[in-house]
């Protein structure tokens, strides 16, 4: 099904309104509707030399090598050696690192074991990548260097420890922005710079309000299965998306849940605080939280509950024809 575009209402008083009718599955716009030459040497004289600057010694066999402390700090403070020792680790396929545990090819040569899942020779000699050789020189040097986050060529200026580094980077500030709506059709990523422009190009149907304070109205509430509701309010020269969903989040009892999400980093997020209220009925209830960053997405808010979060009962307390009214109010901290 199309989903028509969200249309816009007249009101008196400051506060405008907005229509937003569901999105349908598979479908585009408000977000679908959920229906259901590198810089390595030769690897074999790498280790040799590696291990001979560091002053560790070649140990056969395997074996598991114990951490070293964390080591946390700016890439620009890292000396000459350390640099010229961390490239050494560069893999050959991705120019990510090699980090523990490193294996190698029966030559010597190192190949990270994301890439090394997906070859079925070595890609410096094309020799065997079995029987796996485990090279424990290296991850006792590796344990002694702080290595770059991979966002480093995005901005990201801290270098960790390699036990450190996958946990930084699934939550680097400097990582590519996914597509904030809901739902997993649409699978572009990019820059922030670049997240309105595909919102205004790929999901057209999205209306944005401006101001401060305006009245989200999402038609249709009693439709059956999970649906989602989207629409964009401007205020303060920043862009914030407000979803509305529908979901089993347990089995067999349906909910809402409903959020802000900030077009921008976390630590702009910091800077503003939101309220959603439902009104009407002599009845009123209340969410007020700063806004999400989109680099955190609807599902973590759903999963932990930090949102609005009402049953179906509570829906039609407020609603109006099966249609319901969120006034939602942005202000700065």
């Amino acid at each position: 099904m199309t989903v028509p575009p969200v249309r816009q209402l007249s009101g008196t008083g400051p506060q405008l309104e907005a229509m937003s009718r569901p999105s349908s599955a598979g479908g585009g716009g408000l977000g679908a509707g959920k229906a259901g030459g590198g810089k390595h040497g030769g690897a074999g004289g790498a280790s040799a030399a590696v291990a001979a600057a560091a002053g560790v010694s070649s140990v056969a066999g395997s074996g598991s090598v114990p951490p070293s402390s964390t080591v946390s700090m700016p890439a620009t403070g890292l000396a000459g050696q350390s640099s010229e020792l961390t490239a050494l680790f560069e893999c050959p396929v991705c120019f990510d690192y090699v980090l523990p545990p490193i294996l190698q090819c029966q030559a010597g040569h190192l190949v990270c074991n994301q890439c090394r899942q997906k070859l079925s020779c070595c890609p410096t000699c094309r020799g065997p990548l079995t029987p796996s050789i485990r090279n424990l020189a290296m991850e006792k040097v590796a344990s002694t260097l702080p290595f770059p986050c991979k966002y480093s060529s995005a901005g990201c200026l801290l270098s960790l420890h390699h036990s450190e580094k996958p946990d930084h980077e699934e939550v680097c500030e400097f990582r590519p922005y996914t597509c904030p709506c809901p739902g997993a059709t649409c699978k572009w990523h990019g820059s922030l710079e670049a997240v309105m422009p595909h919102l205004m190009h790929a999901h057209k149907s999205i209306t944005t309000l401006q101001g401060e304070d305006i009245v989200f109205l999402a038609t249709d509430i009693n439709l059956p299965g999970a649906v989602d509701w989207v629409m964009m309010q401007s205020c303060f020269s920043h862009h914030f998306m407000l979803v509305l969903e529908k979901q089993e989040k347990y089995e067999g009892h349906q909910q809402f849940f409903a959020v802000v999400l900030l077009i921008g980093t976390r630590k702009q997020a910091e800077n503003f605080a939101y309220r959603l209220e439902l009104n009407g009925n002599r009845r009123r209830l209340t969410w007020e939280a700063t806004p999400r960053s989109i680099h955190d997405g609807v599902a973590a808010a759903i999963m932990n509950s930090d949102c609005l979060v009402f049953d179906t009962s509570i829906a039609h307390l407020f609603a109006d024809n099966g249609n319901l009214g969120i006034n939602v109010t942005i202000s700065m901290c």
